[in-house]
């Protein structure tokens, strides 16, 4: 099993809940991309990386049924109307994996590459997928800035990165200095939040504008 790469291997087994159930899917939904989804990267690759998003797991009618981070749920919805609003991405998302969208000096990832039943993942399989993580931001040699979406990424970011949680704590429009890489914290960009009024557009547009300030500055 090839474990030191970017992304998992396609018939990745380090989880036995996660291989499981992505098994399931398969012979449920046979047409569905149904294995570890890969990170999003701009054309030029991790190489041309400044800002990184990193997002909780794929969604089960989302990103493991079309194969792109944040595709096909209402969640990505909102994540690429805002990284098109502020000139992240070109092209026009269509919840499509080949709907022409391409990111603009931006990666997009999730903590555990695997869609998890009822988008729970468990602690060891947090654990376990971090290598990718670890892997993905050492290939991402013009790195800045982080994004992370909901506690659960925010937290597995800080420990890739060396840090400790309780010294960058997640808090919404929070900003962490860590590992000469700035990290803002968004609340997760799923309906619940939106539909609950927990996350409102304009409360999202605030994490990402200061992420593209910061982002100018250092320029």
């Amino acid at each position: 099993m090839m474990t030191d790469t970017l992304d998992p291997h396609r018939d990745c087994a380090i989880c036995p809940r996660l291989h499981g159930f992505i098994a399931e899917q398969r012979r449920t939904h046979a047409d569905w991309y149904n294995a570890p989804v890969r990170t999003f990267y701009p054309v030029d690759g991790p190489k041309a990386v400044k800002l990184l998003i990193v997002g909780l797991a794929p969604g089960l009618r989302g990103a493991n049924k079309s194969g792109r981070p944040f595709t096909g749920d209402f969640a990505g919805d909102l994540l690429y109307g805002t990284l098109s609003k502020f000139g992240l991405s070109t092209g026009t998302f269509d919840a499509r994996a080949d709907d022409g969208v391409a990111l603009v000096d931006t990666a997009i990832t999730n903590a555990v590459r695997c869609v998890p039943p009822e988008n729970k993942p468990v602690g060891a399989e947090i654990n376990n997928c971090r290598r990718f993580l670890t892997s993905s931001l050492q290939a991402m040699r013009n790195l800045e800035a982080i994004i992370t979406l909901g506690k659960i990424a925010h937290d597995s970011t800080i420990r890739t990165l060396g840090g400790r949680v309780a010294a960058h704590p997640f808090r919404h429009n929070g900003q962490s200095e860590l590992n000469g890489l700035t990290v803002f914290s968004s609340y997760h960009c799923s309906r619940y939040n939106t539909n609950t009024g927990r996350l409102t557009e304009d409360m999202f547009h605030d994490v990402f504008r200061s992420a593209v300030e910061f982002l100018t500055r250092s320029d």
